[in-house]
């Protein structure tokens, strides 16, 4: 019983997925477009709980929603269009995308299909795929990915102050003298 409600979380899941994913290209603005993306890959997580592996699936959903919503941030902040909820098309050269996602998808089912696959048995899993998981992809790389999130996080700190049209202490004026001339009354020992 547990593995027919597994399996039925799995097709509705990928069902969604697909659904998620289509709809990036069928909507008609980014913002729309940009939580598209974000339901296909909290959909496309839920299969890996299912298999097990809590830690990298709770790390797909938590890496995914932070960096779908600094991308819409982004696209908010950045773009021309207000909020990225004007209508626009998501999609540009529609035969040429046919034709090169036709041939890739053609490609890939012939190398399915033609490809040699091994006969013996899989080896057993590992005790803790999460701990092995965590090893492969971090051991070598802690300090590139450590560096990685400090450029990423510069990145949005940049982004948010040459967003804003004036500093920190652009309210006191140029002599830095006198109160802060703040649109709202009130604040800090008023």
């Amino acid at each position: 019983m547990a593995q027919v409600a597994e399996w039925t979380v799995f097709a509705v899941c990928a069902v969604a997925a697909v659904a998620a994913g289509a709809a990036v290209f069928r909507v008609d603005s980014m913002a729309r477009a940009t939580f598209a993306l974000l339901a296909s890959f909290v959909f496309t997580a839920v299969p890996v709980l299912l298999l097990g592996l809590a830690y990298l699936g709770v790390l797909i959903v938590l890496m995914m929603t932070m960096e779908m919503l600094v991308m819409a941030v982004f696209m908010i902040m950045f773009m021309m269009n207000p909020a990225g909820l004007a209508p626009m098309t998501m999609v540009h050269n529609t035969k040429g995308a046919l034709a090169v996602s036709g041939g890739v998808f053609c490609a890939l089912a012939a190398g399915i299909l033609l490809v040699p696959w091994p006969r013996e048995p899989a080896p057993p899993p590992p005790a803790d795929p999460a701990l092995q998981l965590g090893h492969a992809i971090m051991g070598e790389h802690m300090l590139v990915m450590m560096a990685a999130g400090l450029v990423l996080f510069a990145t949005m700190v940049s982004g948010v102050v040459l967003a804003t049209n004036r500093g920190r202490y652009d309210r006191y004026g140029d002599d830095l003298r006198g109160g802060p001339d703040d649109p709202i009354r009130g604040g800090v020992g008023r």
